[in-house]
């Protein structure tokens, strides 16, 4: 699964030392293969944009949840497909940490991902349109849908990257 370029760190530094400690050398070769938790996917963009999505749904999800409305299908379907998303993609950050996908080889995880991403998205934007439709100037609603067009942009721009990602590794590969 492709996260984007990968660093190779040789040791020489242009302001720095000639060469890294010892220990520092060897936990920073060996040590990303052998750590249980990811500690570079949380400060890629990958990452934060996981981060911000989760954020911006549960906003929305909050914002709605606290508002009084009267359309109770159109907001309990908001409702339900944002916290669909808030779980499938914290499911997806927790995959990624913990590198399950490398144990797990029988699923092609940038395939679900994507295919979660577009089934999702268009779900999304279905019902922060509805929501915003149906809002009736009440500021809970206007503020739900608002973060939901927000995690809709974010959902999009994850999945453009990815693929972009994906097809970029493949193109070159050759």
């Amino acid at each position: 699964m492709s996260h984007g370029a990968r660093v190779i760190r040789t040791g020489v530094s242009s302001g720095g030392p000639a060469a890294p400690p010892a220990a520092t050398a060897a936990s920073s070769s060996a040590g990303s293969d052998d750590e249980l938790m990811d500690g570079a996917y949380f400060r890629s963009c990958a990452g934060m944009l996981k981060v911000a999505q989760m954020i911006s749904l549960l906003i929305g999800f909050i914002s709605v949840n606290n508002s009084s409305w009267t359309d109770y299908s159109a907001y309990s379907f908001f409702q339900i497909v944002t916290m669909c998303d808030l779980v499938m993609i914290l499911f997806f950050y927790i995959t990624h940490i913990f590198r399950i996908y490398r144990k797990l080889t029988c699923v092609s995880w940038p395939l679900a991902e994507f295919l979660h991403y577009l089934i999702g998205t268009i779900l999304l934007l279905i019902g922060s349109i509805v929501a915003a439709a149906k809002s009736y100037n009440v500021t809970g609603l206007v503020a739900g849908a608002t973060f939901g067009f927000l995690a809709t942009i974010l959902c999009i721009l994850s999945m453009w990257s990815s693929y972009k990602v994906s097809c970029i590794t493949q193109s070159t590969s050759k």
